[in-house]
């Protein structure tokens, strides 16, 4: 029970990353707050946790409207925030030529936007348990590797990076720790749809651990972040790819 009776927050709280998370967080004693976009897929996840510690939220973190409506919730039901973890993310694939400025919008503001927004909202209930916080941002691998046909998923990506470390020299001293986690490309039901099964075994075989990477294959890194045995971790990027980039 390391993370028991934290209230958590977990933006994509539905899809594949976010349920791993989230499922987790529940069986280590958080109070979890699952955030999502898509209420059929919160109503499956709550039906399938059967917790009552869980709560369901949808909202669309990359609107500031949504996400001040979330805070204000959060404040009447629970008073308080410890960890927040800024999964929710699209992974679209397009050549840069043919990327409209609008699509590049709205990967940067999914991905990259929401981050801010979601943190700017909970800060200051995170800062009302003094002397201790977590902030926990899912970057990617991409950002590493020069990945292809993702140029505005990457850079959005690369922005969490440094959005984390101004962030956690700017909160250290009230005790919160800002940290990030880049995966490798991590089997989800979203990935098996959208990526071809080449590129995934492409990227199994560029593994030092030669297997197809699966959510729970992170949640073990982001668990550690958000308990205390990361009291001293802060600005970090921890890489999750099974030794696709030696970061």
């Amino acid at each position: 029970m390391r993370l028991n009776d934290l209230v958590t927050v977990v933006t994509g709280a539905a899809g594949g990353l976010g349920r791993a998370i989230t499922q987790r967080f529940l069986r280590e004693g958080a109070a979890v707050v699952a955030i999502d976009i898509n209420h059929e897929r919160l109503d499956r996840l709550v039906a399938d946790c059967a917790d009552p510690r869980l709560t369901a939220f949808e909202a669309d973190v990359a609107s500031g409207f949504d996400c001040a409506r979330m805070r204000a919730f959060i404040e009447d039901n629970f008073g308080r925030v410890d960890v927040l973890v800024n999964n929710a993310g699209i992974y679209p694939s397009q050549g840069f030529e043919d990327i409209t400025y609008e699509e590049w919008r709205r990967v940067i503001g999914i991905n990259l936007d929401s981050a801010f927004l979601m943190t700017s909202a909970i800060l200051p209930l995170m800062k009302k348990r003094l002397g201790r916080g977590r902030i926990i941002n899912i970057s990617s691998g991409t950002v590493l590797l020069g990945t292809p046909t993702y140029t505005h998923y990457a850079a959005a990506k690369a922005g969490l990076i440094g959005f984390t470390r101004s962030l956690a020299s700017e909160l250290g001293p009230s005790g919160i720790t800002v940290n990030a986690v880049a995966p490798g490309l991590t089997l989800t039901d979203t990935v098996a749809a959208t990526v071809s099964a080449e590129l995934l075994e492409r990227r199994r075989v560029q593994r030092a651990v030669q297997r197809h990477q699966m959510p729970d294959d992170i949640v073990g890194t982001i668990l550690f972040l958000a308990s205390a045995d990361s009291d001293f971790v802060t600005g970090q990027l921890i890489n999750v790819d099974g030794g696709t980039a030696m970061h």
